[in-house]
């Protein structure tokens, strides 16, 4: 089925009001649709991407882009990751057993199947296989790339910004400028940003990942014209691998 017929047919609980509502609902006068099928909502790569989309979202406003998104979770989990990331609730759906994910033929990511364990425990068992780089192409480059810094990135942190990373102390933007300079995403700076998401899905596990059967299953990104036209579609294949140009997610949208 072509994704945008499956998406418009498609309803889940909407995080905002708690209504199984259409997911396409509202977008009827958008002149582009931007649908964000997410991994579970504490995994690394939901909440980077959501950092990226309010980083935009005045762009994606002034465009009449509407974005969609639907992660792995219940309600209680998109209520905390829209309180932390400012995504808003009413344009965040959740699918507590990712069937949504499986409709669409996304990547499950590893799949290995130890005896004597539950599925949540091979979950975790392939998700640290995972991040180790196996079944997860690009992975490991990823993790780097945040610590050594990326020239060809947008600075990520205000100068005049601070952030709260634990157990690190706060920290003012204009601190990574010693690590190389400004106007460009600096050594340290993303992988700060990393370890304050790790942080705060550590400090609240439960709420983010009710069910750890589905750790591993990748997302997607679709862009869609008005008339439900795919302009655009990544298909994630590796944790930290949710955009085709990581160091600028939304490239493609060409804002």
């Amino acid at each position: 089925m072509n994704p945008y017929s499956l998406l418009a047919q498609t309803t889940r609980e909407r995080v905002s009001d708690g209504a199984i509502a259409p997911l396409l609902a509202g977008c009827d006068a958008a002149s582009q649709v931007l649908v964000l099928i997410w991994s579970q909502l504490g995994d690394f790569d939901s909440l980077e991407y959501a950092w990226w989309i309010q980083r935009q979202a005045a762009q994606l406003q002034a465009a009449g882009i509407a974005v969609r998104a639907v992660g792995i979770g219940d309600r209680p989990s998109g209520q905390k990751f829209c309180d932390y990331t400012g995504f808003p609730s009413e344009h965040l759906f959740v699918d507590p057993n990712a069937s949504l994910h499986q409709a669409l033929g996304l990547y499950r990511g590893l799949s290995l199947k130890l005896p004597g364990l539950s599925p949540g425990q091979n979950s975790w068992l392939n998700l640290m296989l995972m991040c180790a780089g196996i079944g997860s192409p690009g992975t490991l480059a990823e993790v780097f790339r945040g610590y050594r810094g990326d020239r060809t990135a947008p600075q990520l942190i205000a100068d005049d910004e601070e952030i709260q990373a634990f157990p690190l102390p706060p920290l003012k933007g204009s601190f990574f400028r010693w690590a190389g300079g400004r106007g460009f995403q600096r050594p340290f700076e993303l992988a700060t940003l990393r370890l304050r998401n790790m942080g705060e899905v550590l400090r609240h596990w439960k709420t983010y990942v009710p069910d750890a059967a589905y750790l591993t299953q990748r997302g997607a990104t679709f862009l869609f014209d008005a008339q439900g036209e795919l302009l655009y579609e990544h298909r994630d294949r590796a944790i930290l691998g949710f955009a085709e140009t990581m160091s600028n997610p939304l490239q493609f949208l060409q804002l």
